[in-house]
């Protein structure tokens, strides 16, 4: 599943084509994702100009001056892919465009939006695991799929007072508890696990015990992995491309995940794998020691 440096790649991949264009069309060629996409989507996004284009948590948010908001989960194998008018025969009209581009669907394209400049959004999934929704601006706090988000680790918000203030009260594991969305928003499972690395934190300590010096440490560490991966584009495991169909890169700076068996990068031990909630956790056991 597309983690927090996906979506921002994505999101901001976009941004640039959508950002002040207006949607002259849209079709729905399937609307049953992992949710049905609402019948009055098309109505509610015609003639409609985008205002903006931002991540918050693993969602989309396309802004429109209507006050309405587009909502785009990526699921497991979501993708958001554009055409641009440069890429189509110049010489036909926005109408000839779409017609063109309905035209020559590829395998798995759910939805499209074009707009009046000749350029195509297309969500793509495989699994449709993915969701489309439309909300009005004014239902963004009551929304039920952001109601209870926790903080965003790349805004002012996420500070060491509020970071300390989540940690010093869980009885659970560390990773467990930067992986909580109800806490924090994107830090999945990939950057968990390079985060911990970095902090010489194990996985399996518990949240509670961690000192100021460790929290301050993991703090930074999250902060700096998730930008990191953001410059790299993102980290392309099987399905994840970016809004042109380029694959990430950060997966070629990964330390620990998916590194077991392997030499730790720093002092050569083993890297072990262990399972905890369901997801694997890599760690070096000499950087990473767990206390008793």
């Amino acid at each position: 599943m597309p983690e927090l440096p996906e979506v921002e790649t994505i999101s901001r991949g976009i941004k640039t084509h959508l950002e002040n264009q207006t949607i002259s069309n849209l079709k729905i060629l399937n609307p049953k994702l992992r949710y049905l996409i609402p019948k009055n989507i098309k109505q509610d996004c015609l003639k409609s100009k985008i205002l903006n284009v931002r991540r918050k948590a693993k969602y989309i948010l396309i802004e429109l001056d209507n006050q309405n908001i587009i909502v785009i989960h990526l699921g497991m194998t979501g993708r958001l892919l554009i055409t641009t008018k440069n890429t189509q025969k110049k010489n036909l009209s926005t109408e000839e465009i779409f017609t063109h581009r309905l035209k020559h669907l590829n395998k798995h394209d759910h939805v499209i939006f074009q707009l009046e400049n000749g350029t195509s959004l297309t969500y793509n999934d495989v699994r449709k695991f993915g969701m489309i929704d439309l909300i009005d601006k004014s239902q963004m706090e009551s929304y039920k799929f952001f109601k209870n988000l926790g903080l965003e680790p790349l805004d002012k918000a996420f500070s060491f007072k509020a970071f300390e203030e989540i940690i010093s009260k869980r009885n659970k594991s560390i990773k467990s508890t930067i992986m909580d969305a109800n806490l924090i928003v994107g830090v999945g499972n990939i950057y968990a696990n390079e985060a911990l690395f970095k902090s010489r934190i194990h996985p399996e300590r518990l949240a509670s015990d961690l000192s100021k010096i460790e929290i301050k440490k993991l703090r930074k560490e999250i902060i700096k992995v998730l930008n990191a991966a953001i410059e790299a584009g993102g980290s392309t495991l099987k399905d994840y491309a970016n809004e042109k169909g380029e694959s990430g890169y950060f997966q070629f700076n990964f330390k620990v995940y998916g590194k077991n068996g392997q030499p730790c990068s720093k002092c050569k031990t083993t890297i072990e794998r262990i399972k905890q909630n369901g997801r694997s956790s890599f760690f070096c056991p000499e950087c990473q020691v767990l206390l008793t």
